[in-house]
């Protein structure tokens, strides 16, 4: 769509996150055709300005260097609008400050707005250096080729892709562009996270042969296959933009704007929407690759609706000097036994989210992505406080700034699409055994699930799109 729509909201993303900035030189003296120079503002497109649209310009608030330039959504209607401008109070200018600015066309508090993301890149391609993409699930990977094969930089939302063969994609398109990247996996910039591989890989737990992690989240859709209903397509709603790749299908108001994630055809489940946090840690601390099974199982198991409660156990063998181990992931209402060593005053995790690492010496846990780790029981962190490691791993200023500096050609981003494209696939083959229904062995390098031919359905994409979209 034009510039002239009236979109509520995305003049929020354009007007408030928009920051003024003196070019210093030219981009194209300094920073070439991809990575921006470092006097410069990196100009930003947001794809998907919804819930976590929103959190992700609140993210850009206060980085003198980023200003977002377009934004693009396929819902035209001021559903919560509102709420947009209430949340910035005290972050941003106020909202009679940011109406005055808008109103009078200040350049700083503008920017031009889209429903289709493929019509933002024909008419910006040479007025942004990046896109945040904060879609569903299943525009993640079509969103972000697009720009890649632009050369320009990337930061998509967990849990990267939809299925593995997107993830592989776009892993081997990145490295061939040379472009940032990183995955919305907040907690691996997180203390929490490097804490934990130190205090791992100094051995300071032992060996660990066993992780247990879990949410309390899902439950997103109910009931069995497609809605019965096919009520008209809400005003507003460009319900053939929203399915992007996807063959067409009748809309429901329990898809969009929020259930997608209880869908298959759109979501991952509690699986990709909260695994990707909380097994990050275990994943980055025991240098998890390819797994050797993969075995999951559903309270009811449905192909259109994810069940609200799930259960998955990654095997994985010998790493280097690390011996084998067992991931086991619980959502929904199943939890991991409570250990023994863990006193009563003590609560498993935090907020319904957690994970252990059970070492030969002591065990570890977290309390969800974004909590340090803390050793149980308490004798032990007592007796184990003085013998910690030293803190080798570079601290992040924070994902966006990890990011944003990546664009200015600075070091790879932490949670960038070689490594994350590489956790998505752990992540994303649990659902895998999930919908296979049994356990599955897994040919990590040919992307096979060598006993469950049927369940290529779940881990490649190219049939589950329209003609005319492809990666």
């Amino acid at each position: 769509m034009s510039k002239n729509q009236n979109i509520s909201r995305r003049r929020f993303l354009g007007s408030t996150a928009a920051v003024a900035a003196f070019t210093l030189v030219p981009r194209h003296v300094l920073g070439g055709g991809k990575f921006v120079a470092p006097s410069e503002t990196i100009n930003i497109a947001i794809i998907g300005c919804g819930g976590q649209g929103r959190t992700n310009a609140r993210g850009l608030f206060g980085q003198n260097d980023a200003r977002i330039v377009a934004v693009v959504d396929p819902n035209d209607q001021d559903d919560y609008g509102r709420f947009y401008y209430g949340g910035v109070a005290g972050r941003v200018p106020v909202k009679a400050e940011v109406e005055k600015h808008y109103q009078q066309g200040n350049a700083n508090f503008k920017c031009a707005e889209y429903m289709d993301f493929r019509k933002m890149f024909d008419k910006e391609k040479s007025n942004i250096d990046a896109v945040l993409i904060a879609t569903p699930d299943h525009v993640h990977a079509a969103a972000s080729m697009a720009a890649i094969k632009l050369g320009k930089h990337v930061y998509c939302e967990k849990p990267l892709t939809h299925r593995i063969s997107e993830a592989r994609a776009l892993a081997k398109a990145t490295e061939e562009a040379g472009v940032a990247t990183q995955m919305g996996n907040q907690g691996r910039s997180d203390e929490g996270n490097a804490l934990t591989c130190e205090m791992v890989w100094a051995g300071v737990i032992g060996d660990v042969r066993e992780v247990h992690a879990w949410s309390n989240a899902g439950g997103w859709a109910s009931g069995r296959g497609r809605p019965k209903e096919t009520p008209p397509v809400k005003a507003g709603l460009d319900w053939d933009l929203w399915l992007g790749p996807l063959k067409s299908r009748p809309y429901s108001p329990q898809y969009c704007p929020y259930n997608w994630r209880g869908w298959w055809s759109f979501g991952t489940g509690c699986v990709g929407d909260m695994g990707v946090h909380n097994l990050e840690p275990a994943f980055a601390a025991l240098k998890l690759g390819h797994p050797i099974s993969v075995e999951g199982t559903s309270e009811f198991l449905d192909s259109e609706v994810i069940g609200p409660n799930n259960k998955v156990v990654w095997e994985f063998g010998q790493r280097g000097n690390m011996p084998p181990v067992k991931v086991y992931w619980y959502d929904g209402k199943f939890q991991p036994e409570r250990p023994k060593e863990l006193e009563e005053n003590l609560q498993m995790g935090e907020g319904g989210n957690g994970i252990f690492l059970i070492g030969e010496k002591a065990t570890l846990m977290g309390g969800g992505w974004s909590r340090s780790p803390r050793i149980i029981p308490e004798t032990k962190r007592r007796e184990m406080r003085d013998k910690l490691p030293p803190k080798t791993i570079p601290r992040s200023k924070g994902h966006h700034r990890n990011w944003l500096d990546a664009c200015k050609g600075g070091p790879a981003a932490c949670s960038n699409f070689s490594y994350s494209a590489c956790l998505a696939e752990f992540i994303l083959l649990g659902d895998v055994a999930i919908r296979a229904g049994k356990k599955i062995t897994w040919d990590g390098p040919n992307m096979k699930a060598t006993n469950c031919p049927e369940a290529d359905e779940f881990i490649r994409h190219e049939s589950h799109y329209r003609p005319g979209w492809s990666l």
